[in-house]
């Protein structure tokens, strides 16, 4: 899950002036609106179809040594990363029925050979619709809703606005790992083993996963990375937590624009994150749009 802090105000529109065009020329207004809509949804398609293509279900041309990576059919496993393991997929080749339901039973059986539970990320388009009900009767228990959202690179501020004795700093050693650590610790109540993994993917790969620090005198105050998939047009955000009594300086929203002046100096035309329900409107003002949901359904190993 990529968790991340905000909140925003919504603008008004006066009514004097939108009366007067509605009155002299009602048949423009409506074409225009109804252009405007088809336009956007046009544009929506297109960005969902580039995630679609070419991130749902990528390997990175470069992994550490303990990530691995097999296929079930369509489904993409990968273990070795974190205390669970993964499944992903572009589509699940129309399977329905009595075949799918013994491919979700397939992977509960591997990762219960392995004493390891796994996470299954269903996104809201995905087919047959009832896949979370089937998911359901396996053993799965979904977490919170995400939003994947989207922006191109030339649409997105680039130059981080950040408040007085607050400097954002690269992590290149492992020091700097720890004290993201700490930050996620102090934000969430829970340890976060899995950064030592996300320090052997940058010692890996150190141009395709840059990780960032928003410092306060010494204190790391928020923290996010950027990944480059290989073979793809894409940045995508990771990270974004802020510990309570920074939010709503705009650090988060520095961090932003940081990654993405990155990414546009790496030539990459999209940036995508799993937007939970905080972020989802700071995004949205800087210029991301939604193109579909993410749940993570996860699968538990049955207690001693």
């Amino acid at each position: 899950m990529r968790r991340s802090l905000g909140a925003g105000l919504r603008g008004r529109s006066g009514g004097t002036l939108i009366l007067e065009v509605r009155l002299a020329a009602p048949r423009v207004q409506l074409a225009s609106t109804r252009v405007s809509r088809v336009s956007r949804d046009d544009d929506t398609r297109v960005l969902l179809d580039a995630y679609d293509a070419q991130l749902r279900a990528h390997v990175h041309d470069r992994l550490p040594d303990s990530i691995q990576v097999d296929w079930d059919g369509p489904l993409m496993r990968i273990t070795g990363f974190g205390d669970r393991g993964f499944v992903g997929y572009r589509d699940l080749a129309g399977l329905d029925g009595d075949e799918l339901d013994e491919l979700i039973a397939r992977q509960v059986r591997f990762f219960a050979d392995r004493g390891q539970g796994f996470e299954w990320k269903l996104h809201g388009h995905d087919r047959p619709a009832d896949l979370p009900e089937r998911l359901r009767a396996a053993g799965f228990e979904p977490e919170e809703l995400e939003t994947v959202v989207i922006a191109r690179v030339a649409d997105l501020p680039l130059d981080p606005v950040l408040p007085e004795g607050v400097v954002i700093q690269e992590v290149t050693e492992r020091g700097g790992f720890r004290r993201i650590a700490e930050l996620e610790a102090a934000v969430w109540d829970e340890e976060h083993g899995w950064l030592d993994d996300l320090a052997d993917e940058r010692e890996a790969d150190p141009d395709r996963l840059r990780v960032f620090i928003a410092d306060a005198d010494g204190v790391a105050v928020s923290a996010g990375w950027v990944r480059f998939p290989s073979g793809t047009e894409f940045g995508t955000l990771w990270g974004g937590a802020t510990r309570r009594e920074w939010r709503g300086r705009g650090i988060y929203r520095a961090l932003v624009a940081e990654r993405a002046r990155l990414a546009a100096e790496l030539g990459r035309t999209y940036i995508e994150t799993d937007a939970s329900a905080d972020s989802r409107p700071i995004l949205e003002r800087l210029g991301f749009t939604a193109v579909t949901t993410t749940t993570p359904f996860v699968w538990s190993p049955p207690g001693p």
